[in-house]
């Protein structure tokens, strides 16, 4: 496939103008002039250089790669239609839609653009982190940075000790119990070569625990409702978590908050207040 790049150059443009600041959880101060998004924000919220990112609009540089074009999808909030468009403009065919797909859809992501006080995060069906507040990053350390097998907290329960220290020690079992049974359940449901059945293969070789709760051949196993969590500063915390779920993309928004003016409540507001490196140097 080739490149268009007066049409790659053309949309993007339109695009980045019809977004407002708001749409996309940024400020928009008292003297905003320009019309939309500017190109340096566009460029921050795809993770690249403005200067690269502009050239795009001013069809120039190089062939944009798929990593780079799924980042500028997500940072525009492109919808699945406009980002398979991106992608064609750009001469790469359209990455997958539904549950092995990872673009997070707008209004998602228009939710989650609004919960920056609070613990929130967005995950695949496979337990995989794609967002996190920052407030989720202070509690649980930024799950977005593994890559395999790893990025799923399934997997990792299994085979990383280090994941279980946030969890309360009684709660160990059931959550063994939950993350076995869920997985069994998405590799019945999306067949013998999905992620899903690659993954508890891998952990049936990896793991004597997994293999032990797996031949139990549990589904529907729930985790407690309150999830209670161990932070190295702040200490013990109890949430409660609720979650909106994409259909088409099988995607979790997770919100968890704390009983207002409960211990944990407070916990959270100093958290989320002085940030978790300040408070470990406190």
């Amino acid at each position: 496939m080739t490149v268009d790049r007066v049409g790659l150059a053309g949309f993007l443009r339109r695009r980045r103008e019809s977004l407002q600041p708001e749409d996309v959880g940024l400020p928009r101060g008292r003297r905003r002039r320009a019309r939309g998004l500017r190109r340096e924000e566009v460029a921050a919220l795809s993770h690249m250089s403005t200067d690269y990112y502009t050239q795009l609009e001013r069809d120039h540089g190089t062939q944009p790669s798929e990593q780079m074009l799924a980042s500028i999808a997500q940072g525009l909030h492109l919808s699945l239609d406009e980002r398979d468009h991106l992608f064609r403009l750009a001469g790469h065919n359209t990455p997958p839609r539904g549950p092995a797909g990872e673009h997070i859809s707008p209004g998602l992501l228009r939710v989650f653009d609004r919960l920056n006080d609070s613990f929130a995060e967005i995950v695949t069906e496979l337990g995989e982190t794609l967002r996190q507040t920052s407030l989720g990053v202070a509690l649980m350390g930024d799950l977005t940075s593994y890559s395999g097998p790893a990025r799923s907290i399934g997997y990792r329960w299994f085979t990383d000790p280090d994941t279980r220290r946030f969890y309360a020690p009684e709660d160990h079992p059931i959550l063994s119990r939950t993350f076995a049974s869920s997985l069994r359940q998405l590799a019945t449901l999306r067949g013998p070569d999905s992620r899903a059945a690659q993954l508890s293969r891998r952990l049936l070789e990896r793991s004597e625990e997994f293999r032990t709760v797996w031949n139990d051949h549990e589904v529907g196993v729930r985790p407690h409702d309150v999830k209670r969590l161990v932070h190295p500063e702040v200490g013990a915390l109890e949430l409660h978590c609720q979650s909106l779920v994409d259909p088409d993309q099988s995607h979790h928004l997770f919100v968890y908050t704390a009983v207002p003016d409960s211990e944990s409540y407070r916990k959270l507001q100093l958290l989320s207040a002085v940030g978790p490196t300040r408070l470990a140097e406190a």
